[in-house]
């Protein structure tokens, strides 16, 4: 097994999107700041109901998809689709826009913490006009581990893993790219290894407590984008560690983007817009 090191670091900044919502932007900040295939990823975290409440009023999508990932609080999912559903605490919706999807998504609360993650992942050229199609899972949908030996406390929401010798699953299906998403919870001082294969590009966000991937130190709400080998290996430090891993194959494609639409071309992204105008994005 070889691990995998931190190639390239990408400090999360402040931003605001939606209707003002608060965030921290790490992959998505710029275009030399993405990680095929993944496109941005948001971290919103706050108790102050101005930071959020403004939430996402309806708006388009096209040539990619979405994931909404609740750790605290609660967001309302509304899509032309005629999909309509409350996103609780540790529950996650995966949203393909393909061709074109208009929803919203806004707080179902007036007060409390709301924190989260918003990622969009890349389609490649031949799926980007695909029908779009919405997958939501609640807390207890979502496959739940532990690691015996670490105690380290995983939540697979997308792709496999292998541990204590079996296989095992998340529930998210049907989607481009092969992906793997795992929330990671490890104790005081613990270490865990996880196999990834080396033709998955990715990275690692430390969100709470601190963490080492190999021999390199993951800074608290950083993009830690994953260099080659074929296994990732984690060490929190003593107060403990909550990552995110994301990995999945690059497209290696050009992208053409403006705003909610991402294509491969300037005249495709003008189609986009002309789409939408004209009432036939969906």
């Amino acid at each position: 097994m070889t691990d995998r090191t931190i190639k390239r670091r990408i400090t999360a900044r402040p931003s605001r999107d939606g209707a003002g919502v608060s965030l921290l932007r790490s992959v998505g900040q710029s275009p030399g700041q993405r990680i095929d295939p993944f496109l941005m990823l948001d971290c919103f975290f706050s108790d102050n109901p101005d930071d959020y409440i403004a939430g996402f009023p309806a708006h388009p999508h096209r040539g990619f998809e979405t994931v909404t990932y609740m750790l605290d609080g609660q967001m309302r999912h509304r899509d032309h689709l005629g999909n309509e559903a409350v996103l609780g605490s540790g529950g996650v919706q995966w949203m393909t826009a393909g061709r074109g999807v208009i929803h919203e998504e806004m707080p179902e609360q007036q007060e409390g913490l709301m924190r989260g993650f918003q990622l969009w992942i890349n389609l490649p050229a031949a799926e980007k006009m695909i029908p779009a199609k919405y997958q939501e899972f609640a807390a207890e949908q979502i496959t739940s581990l532990e690691e015996t030996d670490s105690g380290a406390q995983l939540k697979l929401i997308a792709g496999e893993v292998q541990l204590n010798g079996q296989l095992y699953r998340g529930p998210v299906s049907g989607v481009s790219r092969a992906p793997l998403m795992l929330d990671i919870r490890l104790p005081a001082n613990a270490a865990f290894s996880l196999p990834l294969a080396d033709d998955r590009a990715g990275f690692a966000y430390l969100f709470e407590g601190a963490a080492q991937l190999g021999e390199d130190t993951l800074n608290l709400h950083e993009a830690g984008e994953l260099g080659a080998g074929n296994r990732i290996k984690l060490q929190a430090g003593p107060n403990g560690a909550a990552i995110l891993v994301l990995a999945a194959q690059p497209i290696k494609e050009p992208i053409a983007q403006y705003g909610p639409f991402v294509m491969n071309t300037p005249e495709e992204i003008d189609q986009a817009i002309n789409d939408y105008r004209n009432g036939t994005l969906v």
